[in-house]
């Protein structure tokens, strides 16, 4: 592919504000109710400092098209579909209501991979989020490209097996069935327009995906309420995660978390016990 070391060190800044009725409006598309100390659950960082493309400039996918310009924050990486892949979060003070935010994000590195489904571009961009000036957290994310599915390929994720998620061995367990309204709610609350969420002929025709794909960060996010509910509200100081296979929507979607301290593991597996989602924590 090309060089992408032009793109390496590029910056974006983006100020936003922590507004009251939206995160209402977050709470209520996680059916929870608001921390007693009236500070933001964690994961609401997700909906703040939001890309403001223009409805013009989005692609077929619904990103915005990336261009060989200066004022393009990541380069033209010609392979078409792209995933959220992972995310290493260090938590450091609660962001509030009525906060003024401001968001520094750096590309810290692109590499080309060879992966068992074709060529994959990973890019990696650290994000410094600050409220009232105050560093409120710090977060790697890893976002890949990869090349079209396959002609004739079967959907992905595979049809579910007869396995059965075992909670034995967890301390904390959910369950949830995420639907349509949720993966809308979400695609609102952060601004993203990836028809993979919404766009069921294009999620299955064009992408290969068996059904509407359950955003990363949603998962991510129903992770960190599950460690809220079982810890307490802002109670980690450090979250990482990783994408291991699609989650679908209308299917059944189990969170699991065990042990405490420095030792918290928690995931997110579909009905007959794949993985979607691996993630590690510290309080």
């Amino acid at each position: 592919m090309n060089d992408w070391s032009a793109w390496i060190g590029r910056e974006d800044i983006r100020h936003d504000h922590v507004d009251a009725g939206a995160v209402k409006r977050w709470l209520a598309t996680l059916d929870r109710s608001a921390p007693a100390d009236d500070s933001v659950p964690q994961a609401y960082h997700w909906c703040l400092c939001l890309p403001d493309a223009p409805t013009a400039i989005l692609g077929a996918d619904g990103h915005p098209v990336r261009e060989d310009s200066d004022d393009s924050f990541l380069p033209p990486i010609p392979l078409p579909r792209r995933m959220w892949a992972s995310s290493k979060i260090e938590f450091l003070n609660p962001l509030r209501p009525g906060q003024t935010v401001m968001r520094s994000s750096r590309v810290a590195a692109i590499t080309e991979k060879q992966g068992g489904s074709g060529a994959l571009v990973f890019a990696q961009v650290a994000h410094e989020t600050h409220g009232d000036g105050e560093l409120a957290m710090r977060e790697t994310q890893t976002i890949v490209f990869r090349e079209p599915a396959p002609a004739g390929a079967p959907p992905a994720p595979p049809p579910p097996g007869e396995g059965r998620f075992d909670p034995t061995g967890w301390d904390a367990n959910r369950m949830l069935v995420p639907s349509e309204a949720l993966l809308f709610r979400y695609s609102a609350l952060t601004f993203n327009s990836h028809r993979i969420h919404y766009d069921l002929p294009y999620a299955t025709e064009e992408e290969g995906y068996r059904g509407l794909v359950v955003h990363g960060p949603l998962t991510a996010t129903l992770l960190l309420d599950l460690a809220a509910r079982h810890f307490g509200d802002n109670a980690l100081t450090r979250f990482d995660f990783r994408g291991t296979s699609p989650a679908i929507c209308g299917e059944g979607l189990h969170l699991a978390l065990r042990g405490d301290g420095d030792d918290i593991v928690l995931g997110a597996f579909a009905s007959d016990g794949r993985q979607v989602m691996a993630a590690s924590a510290t309080r």
